[in-house]
């Protein structure tokens, strides 16, 4: 006789994954739109590369994603019996999207003088990352078995904080006559608990009233979303179809770059093994434990499929499930969300968009993902841990910091080297320490996290191997460090070499403390 656990079938579709749709759908949206300002206005890469190869490569890739994690979270509630399994959020990798596009595309295509040598070097770029992914997620479980929850969920809240949350707030307050009276409906029902006339999802809502907002200044001459007229009929000859194609030749042609890609690759590779891994490890808090190395390698995977049809952007698995879940979303809305971008991106439907919705408008649901990751990180560990997560945001606050003043600094046409750091210093600006803090901030951030959880808990010989695992990863630049090298920064890794034999004689000459009553595991079972 079958068991009621096999009987059960998972429902596809929920009201709640009209709300996650909406959420999770402009989040992508905003994401394609920033992406393709970036091919077009940065990069000034060709309409006909931008909408005819690039786009839809991406669409490919993206869908992809969403269909292959919507069918685990299938796979999950069929399992468990369970209604209420949301599926991981996923889509191009947010900060690679800035990475590749101003450290490799943007100076090999000055270095050129032809932008399709950058787009070739990004399709390398992520070629080797993908395979970093692949690879990474045979070790990737064994990383989280033996890392404390706070260190995971610190430093996700860490990038959760600057460099998601802070944008979109920074933009509301930009155009607050759109951005703040959205913000306020996303907060009242996704907060607030409060439900639209006829269950209308939130986000649909801030969208609406931002376009009203927008267009409606224009009748007035105030013109608060930069839209009009002019731009929305211009956006109408980007209509057409295109499907992607093979760029095998193109691929190849861009490992004449290598040596300049394989000194990013390599430490945003791990970058995304960890971000992965803490990205699965806050889906199992929030009561989804999906297969960490069949994440990893899935997200290689379809990046390397989307990398060979011509898209230079790497997959990843997002911050946000307990978000999308809290919203109600369960498996429908991600399946929903790749279907969406094929029309968005095999149509020519994002020129559109850009000229007829405020990207101010969207802001508001970035900043609550924001939110709401950062506040995890508290919520799900120990209150004892808080110390450590607060430790883990750190790095991350000096890389963000350090990201903002190099791009003054460059809009300026000098740089702080220029300058000279005595000179920063005098202003109170110590740029030398935020460089050497914010290099590799998301495995700073990890380490920095593990460090504080096992001194709370008087575990001196795990804190001891993660101090020493600290030296190793910053002698090689993957910490602390702006490239993968030799003695990147000695004396820092020096520094935790003294701090690893410090812990270590701790844990041989002191009286360890009993085991905590809330460790990473038993967490992990609550």
């Amino acid at each position: 006789m079958a068991t009621a656990t096999e009987e059960h079938r998972p429902v596809l579709w929920t009201p709640g994954d009209w709300n996650a749709f909406f959420g999770f759908g402009t989040n992508i949206l905003v994401n394609m739109l920033v992406l393709t300002g970036l091919l077009r206005f940065v990069l000034k890469m060709p309409d006909s590369l931008v909408f005819g190869r690039i786009l839809p490569a991406l669409g490919l890739m993206m869908c992809l994603s969403t269909m292959y994690y919507a069918f685990l979270a299938y796979r999950l509630a069929k399992r468990t019996g369970r209604t209420d399994v949301c599926a991981l959020p996923s889509g191009v990798s947010v900060p690679h999207m800035f990475v590749v596009t101003f450290v490799i595309m943007l100076p090999i295509s000055l270095q050129t003088g032809d932008p399709i040598k950058g787009w070739q070097a990004g399709l390398v770029w992520v070629f080797f990352q993908s395979f970093i992914l692949m690879i990474g997620g045979f070790i990737a479980p064994y990383i989280r078995k033996i890392t404390p929850r706070a260190a995971l969920l610190g430093t996700l809240a860490g990038v959760s904080v600057t460099f998601i949350s802070m944008r979109p707030a920074l933009e509301m307050y930009m155009t607050p006559m759109i951005g703040i009276p959205c913000f306020a409906i996303i907060l009242v029902a996704w907060f607030g608990g409060f439900r639209y006339p006829r269950g209308i999802p939130a986000g649909l809502v801030a969208i609406a009233a931002g376009m009203l907002i927008a267009w409606g200044s224009n009748l007035f001459g105030l013109n608060y979303g930069g839209l009009s007229l002019q731009k929305l009929a211009a956006s109408l000859t980007s209509f057409g179809f295109s499907v992607p194609l093979p760029a095998y030749n193109e691929l190849f042609g861009g490992f004449e770059f290598l040596g300049i890609i394989l000194v990013t690759a390599i430490p945003f590779g791990i970058y995304d093994l960890v971000e992965a891994m803490d990205n699965v490890e806050s889906a199992e808090v929030a009561g989804d434990p999906y297969p960490t190395t069949q994440v990893l390698t899935a997200d290689g995977v379809v990046s390397l499929i989307g990398c060979l049809m011509g898209n230079p952007f790497i997959n990843a698995v997002y911050i946000g499930h307990p978000g999308w879940k809290a919203m109600g979303g369960r498996i429908g809305y991600s399946a929903a969300t790749g279907l969406m971008v094929i029309v968005l991106s095999w149509f020519g439907i994002i020129a559109l968009l850009l000229s007829l919705v405020p990207v101010v408008a969207i802001s508001p649901i970035l900043l609550y993902i924001g939110m709401l990751i950062g506040a995890q990180a508290f919520q799900e560990t120990p209150k004892s841990h808080a110390p450590a997560v607060v430790l883990a945001l750190v790095p991350h606050l000096a890389a963000w910091c350090k990201t903002l003043m190099d791009g003054a600094l460059q809009a300026a046409g000098t740089n702080a080297h220029a300058i000279g750091f005595e000179k920063l210093g005098q202003v109170g600006v110590l740029y030398q320490g935020l460089e050497v803090l914010g290099g590799g901030a998301i495995l700073t951030g990890l380490i920095f996290g593990a460090l504080g959880a096992f001194i709370i808990d008087r575990q001196f010989l795990s804190a001891s191997a993660f101090a020493a695992a600290a030296a190793v990863l910053t002698f090689f630049g993957f910490m602390h460090g702006e490239s993968v090298g030799i003695a990147v920064t000695p004396t820092v890794a020096i520094a935790y070499v003294v701090v690893a034999v410090f812990l270590f004689a701790l844990s041989r000459t002191s009286v360890p403390a009993p085991a905590p009553a809330h460790s990473h595991h038993a967490a992990a079972a609550e």
